[in-house]
């Protein structure tokens, strides 16, 4: 008899080995059981979406068991929005009164919850299926353009580049796509990393609104980054499930590909093309969409005196404005769903002067050794105190935990992205981390 899918879930429940955990699915696909890598693709693909929020516990052991293809069936309805509202509700209890009780509390149920709560991720199932050469049981992993540090890469800013302000919010990923519903077409929201967001209803139902006046040719993908007027109240509610408050969250749109062509890697059309669309879609739309915005761009030539110097302008303008710094972008490259060089991203930092407080020993992999300087200081007025905690070598963790007796009371230089304002009043810093210690050399201004 085969082994069925909720008894390989429940060995992988149980186990907390890396390698125990590919074991046992190596000998799933060993067994040639393609039903239970269907559905792993269904919990942990992310762009399949079943919309709905509330799945029944089976408390009972009735229920003769459900056919996979009956869930599967039942999986399809509920993503193409086949089944909404009371019918997906009602269909889901039949499935469940139908089903056996492991059947469906460690497999089906699992799966419409997107979570199979075995410590298997997408990475793991396809590093396994690539090994015994199952490439095509693997999931699809959700992707899309990342810029490198303009830091690390100075001989590439040069020519032609489109600058853009660099938002301080949170990437979303707006997947519009055709489904069976009255609209014809869905929205959904994502984060970079495949999470979906729920908490931007606002924002949908305006893209819903001119989708419903006038529908786009094709599916379509819009990559922009949301912003709010707290950056620290938008962090807490991008992922709550009760209590949200994100009304005044607004969407800057920067870029437009088309769905297909996203699915499958990346579109060859240049960045200057993709720019224009995007705005010219808002701006058409404008009379509806009140949280939807287009985010500016200007095009300089770094390779002119002129070009610098309006680069250099942009760039302190940005910073003045509260912003992270610019986008430069390549006007000629196309959109690839990975991490590449046609988008750079430069960001200011400052450096302020503080003293040890007190030195904190690491946890894991730094137990024993350095984990923190407690540190703090004034900078233009503000009281800071912050814990720095990254920016050290192996090296330095280890010897500063041994000379920790005499560390209080020194002055450390620390690089951080910004002073930030704490809720109480107080003040910290964004991303601190170490750069050196002040005071040791003959003359050194402190």
């Amino acid at each position: 008899m085969r082994t069925q899918p909720d008894a390989i879930v429940r060995r992988l429940e149980e186990t907390n080995s890396r390698l125990d955990k590919e074991a046992i699915l190596e000998a799933a696909v060993d067994e040639q059981l393609d039903l239970f890598f269907d559905g792993l693709r269904l919990a942990l693909n992310p762009l399949t979406v079943f919309g709905i929020k509330k799945v029944p516990f089976k408390a009972e052991a009735e229920g003769q068991g459900l056919p996979w293809e009956a869930f599967q069936k039942l999986a399809g309805q509920l993503a193409t929005r086949e089944l909404t509202g009371h019918d997906a509700r009602d269909a889901v209890q039949l499935a469940c009164d139908v089903a056996s009780q492991q059947q469906w509390n460690d497999w089906y149920r699992r799966i419409l919850l997107k979570d199979l709560k075995c410590g298997v991720s997408e990475k793991t199932v396809n590093k396994v299926c690539k090994k015994k050469g199952r490439e095509h049981w693997g999931v699809p992993v959700f992707a899309c353009q990342l810029s490198h540090d303009a830091a690390n890469h100075e001989k590439k800013i040069t020519g032609k580049k489109q600058i853009e302000i660099k938002l301080d919010g949170v990437r979303v990923i707006t997947l519009i796509t055709q489904d069976s519903s009255e609209l014809g077409w869905k929205v959904e929201q994502f984060s970079r990393n495949g999470k979906l967001f729920e908490n931007f209803g606002h924002i949908t139902q305006e893209i819903e609104a001119v989708i419903r006046r006038s529908p786009p040719p094709y599916a379509l993908v819009l990559d922009g980054e949301v912003m709010s007027s707290n950056f620290q109240d938008l962090m807490k509610q991008v992922h709550r499930k009760e209590g949200v408050a994100a009304g005044d969250a607004v969407l800057h749109l920067f870029d437009t590909v088309p769905y297909n062509e996203w699915r499958n890697g990346g579109w060859d059309r240049p960045q200057s093309f993709r720019s224009e669309i995007t705005r010219a879609w808002v701006e058409q739309n404008s009379d509806i969409l009140e949280h939807v915005e287009a985010l500016d761009w200007e095009t300089v030539d770094l390779d002119t005196d002129e070009g610098r110097s309006r680069f250099v302008d942009l760039n302190r303008r940005a910073v003045d404005g509260g912003y992270e710094g610019v986008m430069i972008k390549d006007p000629d490259a196309p959109y690839e769903n990975k991490r590449t060089h046609a988008w750079l991203k430069q960001k200011p930092f400052i450096e302020v002067s503080l003293h040890i407080d007190a030195v904190e020993e690491g946890t894991g992999r730094n137990e024993g050794r350095l984990g923190a300087f407690v540190c703090s200081g004034v900078e233009d007025n503000k009281a800071i105190r912050v814990n720095v905690g990254s920016g050290f070598t192996d090296q330095q963790r280890t010897e500063f935990w041994e000379n920790r007796e005499q560390l209080p009371g020194s002055i450390v230089e620390v690089r951080a992205d910004a002073i930030t304002s704490n809720q109480d009043g107080t003040y910290s810093l964004r991303f601190p981390r170490f750069k050196t210690f002040r005071g040791f050399e003959t003359g050194e201004k402190i």
